[in-house]
């Protein structure tokens, strides 16, 4: 009884060792999240299910569908199982998402000691848990809104319950794990397949002997008569419910059971050989890229990801053998069978190939931040067969130092303890080398999220429509996660990809525009951008648009060259760089657009077709070297015999390169002598 307390106890205080870490964790390291856009995909699905709903309707067609949404015929649904989604939502109905991380980290340390202590006992399952909660993978995936936590939750749950029915031969256990990984199935199909294969094979070892062909013929009588078959059966049926409920999903949100979510937005992002592809990115996925990718993957994990890295790989290797000559017993085995069903499956999986970025670049791709999360599961084995060896060899120094006669009961103590010491030290050591890098490279990506989610410190302005850029394609929270939309487009901000803004507008009249902005490519990893503004945006209309530019010119300068261009051409103005601003104006009417205010023909117009970007630049020209450019883009709407414009966007171009949406003017930032100032007038009209 006081051992089985002990065991409790520590398993207890493993478990809020690791839901208070990953708590810090994430909200210091990923407080907007990560590299990985598909947390955002996760969280507008959660949010979706608080409200009830499985897709989303947007009022405006183009300019808001999330990443990774599939446009299907009854609105845009995700690309991926509802499960994981469902449990972040759990966690915002106690009071924050994060709360499930918290939780989900918690579940699995106390469930990998748990197992562990099924398969072996309670020492070798606290110091497995233990040896899981230092692995900077169970860290930092635990710690992000991604499904590879959350799915290994389950797994663990269905293992955990498959051992103890099997121990106890309960059947409520045997349900349990039937629940359990049914759902796991839902969640991630592949990966709930490739977890439970091992344990499948078990589940058949123990039917050995209990079923024949006699036997078979009455399947009822045998499912009550025996003990095993009734246990399996139980959870094969509850396993099966879940695989059903999957396919029951897919039918509602793509129209055929068979055709699952990710299947219906890339149909050749699949399991297999062959041709792979998800938007544009393709590849021949070779069964020699496959092992390439594979073998890269893996020596990442043990080398990089797992606690004490290569020592801990070593020690689960010996960990395995020692269980060997042991004799390794049939609910030991499951656990050994990941080592195979794992690492294989995963060859089939063009997934580990895209991880790695450029296969010949070390430190290159999503792993080199978050690491190899489609093995996230070996972390069980790694950590269990670790435990074993550690403990073999403490036994071994114990027995070899009390055989000598120089040693007493006492000094073969003393000789345990310090090989636990040692190993402890050098499992640490390493530890926090191998976790140093992707810390430091997830904190950069936070600072630079920083800077660019500045302008929403606070929360965005209240009753507002935020028109986004869009770096990656027509996608919202790609990459800006941290500004999602409500699903019924009614929170306190409205976002909207700036491809549409009259139409956009028009959708949300009683909301202030407002137009987000940054500066410098969108490179994280590499602290850009440097800088980001929220733009309010006047929406004016009327027979003739007048915007005033005025720009200020540093000391210095040659001359400043103003264009204007639409679809009809350029015109230009030249004046003088002596003074410290230059101001001029575009009138524009409901068919043409002229530059006033620095001389040239009175005459010289431009034609105005329809819904277009008028654009003007500034070019102060300080010789090589030193010169920049002001952008102006004037969004125009003359399609109904009167004009309408919204206030530009203005850039601030060190380079002609430069400018084309990444180099937004941050009036904060802007060097002395550098200043911007529109003023967007209507006559005939209202603003």
């Amino acid at each position: 009884m006081m051992r089985r307390r002990s065991a409790t106890l520590g398993t207890a205080a493993l478990a809020l060792a690791g839901a208070l870490l990953v708590w810090f964790v994430s909200t210091t390291l990923f407080p907007y999240h990560s590299l990985n856009h598909d947390e955002a995909v996760y969280l507008q699905q959660a949010a979706m299910l608080l409200e009830g709903q499985l897709s989303l309707d947007p009022p405006v067609e183009g300019v808001f569908r999330p990443w990774f949404f599939v446009d299907g015929p009854e609105g845009l649904y995700p690309k991926y199982a509802p499960v994981p989604a469902a449990m972040f939502a759990v966690g915002e109905l106690l009071g924050g998402y994060r709360l499930t991380l918290v939780a989900v980290a918690a579940g699995n340390l106390a469930l990998a000691a748990g197992v562990v202590r099924e398969a072996f006992d309670a020492r070798t399952g606290l110091l497995a848990g233990a040896l899981v909660l230092a692995s900077p993978l169970f860290v930092i995936t635990s710690s992000v809104f991604l499904p590879y936590a959350p799915t290994h939750v389950l797994n663990l749950a269905f293992a955990y319950c498959y051992l103890r029915a099997d121990r106890t031969g309960r059947r409520r256990w045997a349900a349990a794990a039937g629940a359990a990984v049914g759902l796991a199935f839902f969640a991630r199909p592949f990966t709930a397949v490739l977890f439970a294969l091992p344990f499948v094979g078990h589940a058949l070892w123990t039917l050995r002997g209990e079923v024949d062909v006699a036997r078979l013929r009455e399947p009822l009588a045998l499912v009550r008569d025996s003990d095993a078959v009734g246990r399996q059966a139980t959870t094969a049926a509850l396993g099966l419910a879940g695989v059903a409920l999957a396919l029951g999903y897919n039918a509602v949100v793509t129209g055929h059971a068979l055709t699952f979510p990710y299947a219906a937005f890339a149909p050749l992002d699949g399991l297999g050989f062959g041709r792979r592809r998800i938007l544009n990115h393709e590849v021949a996925y070779t069964p020699e890229l496959a092992l390439a990718a594979n073998g890269r993957v893996l020596w990442i994990f043990f080398a990089k990801w797992l606690a004490g890295g290569l020592v801990t790989a070593a020690l689960a290797g010996l960990g395995v053998a020692v269980a060997a000559r042991r004799g390794l017993t049939a609910r030991q085995a499951p656990l050994a069978g990941l080592f195979v069903s794992v690492p294989v499956g995963n060859v089939y999986f063009w997934g580990n190939f895209n991880v790695l970025g450029d296969l010949d670049t070390a430190g290159d791709g999503l792993v080199s931040a978050l690491g190899p999360y489609y093995h996230f599961d070996l972390l069980l084995p790694a950590a269990a067969f670790a435990a074993v060896a550690v403990f073999a060899l403490v036994d071994y120094v114990r027995s070899t130092a009390a055989a000598r006669p120089q040693f007493d009961r006492r000094g073969a103590r003393v000789a345990a303890l310090a090989t636990v010491l040692v190993l402890a030290g050098v499992v640490g050591a390493v530890t926090a080398d191998v976790a140093r890098e992707p810390v430091e490279r997830n904190a950069e990506v936070t600072d630079s999220y920083e800077r660019a989610y500045e302008p929403f410190a606070g929360g965005p302005p209240a009753n507002s429509l935020v028109l986004l850029p869009d770096p990656y394609g027509n996608w919202l929270n790609h990459p800006f996660q941290a500004v999602r939309n409500d699903p019924g487009f009614d929170g306190r901000a409205v976002y909207a990809i700036d491809d549409r803004p009259f139409a956009t507008a028009d959708a949300f009249p009683e909301r202030t525009l407002y137009r987000y902005a940054y500066r410098g490519g969108w490179a994280p990893y590499d602290g850009s951008p440097s800088a980001a503004r929220l733009q309010r945006v006047e929406d004016v209309r009327g027979d003739r648009l007048t915007l005033t530019a005025t720009v200020g010119v540093p000391s210095g300068a040659e001359s400043v060259t103003v264009r204007v261009g639409t679809g009809d051409g350029s015109v230009y103005r030249v004046a003088s760089g002596g003074n410290s601003a230059v101001e001029f104006r575009l009138v524009v009417t409901d068919e043409r657009v002229a530059v006033e205010g620095l001389g040239g023909p009175a005459d010289e117009t431009l034609a105005v077709d329809g819904v277009e970007t008028v654009r003007a630049s500034a070019f102060v020209d300080y010789g090589p070297g030193g010169s920049f450019t002001y952008r102006f883009d004037l969004p125009v709407d003359a399609t109904d015999g009167r004009v309408r414009a919204l206030t530009p966007g203005v850039e601030l171009c060190r380079g002609v390169r430069s400018c084309g949406g990444e180099a937004a003017y941050v009036p904060a930032t802007a060097p002395e002598g550098v200043s911007v100032e529109t003023d967007l007038t209507a006559t005939g009209g209202d603003t």
